[in-house]
């Protein structure tokens, strides 16, 4: 079975999702039992929430939301990863009423899309810090180069536990591999980050890619990061810009068929339950 730590809800109704309007294809509600229906057939039996940059004013309301989805009966939610703004004075307060909530797994601020400076400022370093000690990770969402002011976070704070998402969000439509690879190579000497093996179908060309396209970018993560250090995200519903969920994990199982059942256990589920604590 297959443990999904990266799947967004859009519910239009419930929250304000401000960049979507820039996002056509993903301009519109995205549910979470149209999500579940696909996911129970292709075997995930466990699902983490990311957070969908919604109106910074309703990020603790979208994990409220996702948590009244979690308590129905045979939903596969058993945490959230919070948005956060660690540039913002009032984090420290944010971190503390989010520890008490043992929903909450981990954070994660988008910062592909933001100027290169913000991960930079002081006290968006201090409060990254704050989470030292607390067993909350940090996802990274990056562009391949960025990934040298991703490195240097985790460098900040050794002891947390930081998520490279989208395997470093490479450029696969232009066949970019440098400095995506290096840079690649680098994060992964660092022992606290872990790469997520997701994302990367909504990258290459959505008429054209075969799972040999995407070889190449999935091999050297894992390559780089070992399979103690790899975990498996869907990317719902940005998967569906490149395929789908279901072709996702179809292409995900071909392109590790040639590992042993251990790696393809750690891959796709055993690390992730040993990161989050996931029953």
């Amino acid at each position: 079975m297959i443990i999904d730590t990266h799947l967004h809800i859009i519910d239009k109704a419930a929250l304000a999702y401000p960049w979507l309007s820039s996002v056509p294809p993903l301009d519109r509600d995205f549910l979470y039992r149209t999500y579940e229906t696909e996911a129970k057939r292709v075997g995930i039996s466990t699902t983490l929430h990311m957070e969908v940059d919604v109106d910074p004013a309703e990020q603790e309301a979208e994990t409220a939301y996702v948590r009244r989805i979690a308590a129905e009966d045979g939903s596969l939610i058993r945490g959230a990863i919070s948005a956060c703004r660690p540039e913002e004075d009032g984090f420290a307060a944010f971190l503390e009423r989010q520890q008490a909530n043992p929903f909450i797994k981990g954070f994660r601020r988008v910062l592909h899309v933001m100027p290169d400076e913000l991960s930079q400022q002081s006290l968006f370093r201090e409060n990254l810090q704050r989470l030292s000690g607390t067993g909350l990770t940090f996802d990274l969402c990056v562009l391949p180069r960025q990934l040298p002011l991703a490195a240097a976070l985790a460098d900040l704070a050794p002891d947390v536990q930081f998520i490279l998402d989208h395997c470093g969000v490479p450029d696969i439509r232009a066949d970019a591999r440098h400095p995506w690879r290096e840079n690649i190579t680098e994060i992964a000497r660092r022992p606290n980050v872990t790469a997520k093996i997701s994302g990367v179908v909504a990258y290459a060309d959505s008429e054209s890619w075969v799972a040999e396209t995407l070889r190449p970018y999935v091999e050297h993560t894992i390559g780089a990061f070992g399979w103690d250090r790899v975990v498996w995200g869907s990317d719902w519903p940005v998967c569906t810009l490149g395929g789908g969920l279901s072709t996702w994990v179809a292409t995900t199982h071909a392109l590790i068929a040639g590992a042993n059942e251990e790696e393809r256990t750690k891959l796709l589920s055993g690390n992730a339950r040993r990161i989050w604590s996931l029953a």
